[in-house]
């Protein structure tokens, strides 16, 4: 497989907020804007970089329901449904589903860490809860649980599951799980990108493209169309920015600094327990973007 089946950029977005808390759709939709120009042509949505666990909702809905109306056409939405209570994350699925979403980024449930029949269990739910496509997405270092072999095999017999979003890190475990399933394999983590396509990923889904999307995007394109040079000197071209926005372990926060130093989004307001960069941090982040070639605003 060389193309993803929802997408191949696809950056995991932030969700920009009033400096008051409340959800700013119009700048939803100017990032989400921004990005399809940058490079991307799929989008996660309430995702963990978009603040989920502290975003309610009703307000998932209007989000999900103003960027399907404003760039559904052209662009893969994908809502995020992550939870370690089931009912919800299945609520999630299929609130997402009503409000127009393409498909499903189903989480492993977090902090609980139930046995491996509950994982199935847990991502069966979700899975039968609608008809769209889902992405499993394995994270062990932030759920505290990694999918199993096992887990993944059975997963990969349901009709409507499509594709794994891999933040393991585990590079040879990937290629051995692309080959015995079939899945459509995304990396989760930026720095591993050109290593996961080398094991026969089919795209990405990124974090640091809210601010080096071009680069990821021909980086990408270039290895999947056979150009392996021009993917590792695109690489080795955004690697400065991937390590601006990731190196702290912020994602969200830095990634929705970016947006906002690119003068495309008015706040960086995050919700608690994120806070903003503090102004010195700030000036040292803009500093590293702008030491990388990305052309900030303020």
């Amino acid at each position: 497989m060389t193309t993803g089946p929802l997408g191949t950029v696809v950056t995991a977005m932030v969700t920009p907020m009033h400096e008051d808390g409340s959800l700013d759709l119009d700048g939803a939709i100017a990032a989400a804007n921004y990005l399809l120009e940058h490079g991307s042509d799929a989008l996660v949505i309430s995702g963990t970089t978009g603040e989920a666990p502290t975003t309610h909702a009703p307000e998932k809905v209007e989000l999900t329901e103003a960027l399907v109306e404003a760039v559904g056409d052209r662009a893969t939405i994908i809502a995020g449904a992550g939870s370690n209570d089931t009912v919800h994350a299945v609520r999630m699925a299929e609130q997402a589903a009503e409000a127009g979403a393409d498909a499903i980024l189903a989480l492993t449930p977090y902090y609980s860490k139930p046995s491996q029949r509950g994982v199935l269990a847990h991502f069966d739910a979700i899975i039968d809860a609608t008809d769209l496509p889902v992405m499993i997405y394995d994270i062990p270092g932030r759920t505290a649980l990694a999918v199993s072999d096992w887990v993944l095999d059975e997963l990969a017999t349901r009709e409507t599951v499509v594709a794994v979003k891999d933040a393991t890190g585990n590079v040879p475990q990937a290629a051995e799980r692309i080959e015995r399933t079939g899945l459509a394999w995304y990396s989760g983590d930026d720095g591993l990108t050109l290593d996961f396509l080398k094991a026969g990923a089919v795209g990405t889904v990124s974090v640091a493209a809210h601010a080096a999307g071009d680069s990821i995007s021909r980086m990408v394109h270039a290895y999947l169309e056979g150009d392996v040079a021009t993917a590792e000197a695109e690489f080795a071209a955004h690697l400065p920015i991937i390590d601006a926005v990731m190196g702290g372990g912020l994602g969200a926060v830095t990634a929705k600094a970016a947006m906002y130093a690119l003068g495309v989004i008015d706040s960086q307001h995050m919700r608690l327990p994120h806070v903003v960069l503090e102004t010195h941090e700030y000036a040292d982040f803009t500093a590293a973007l702008r030491a990388a070639g990305v052309a900030v605003a303020r």
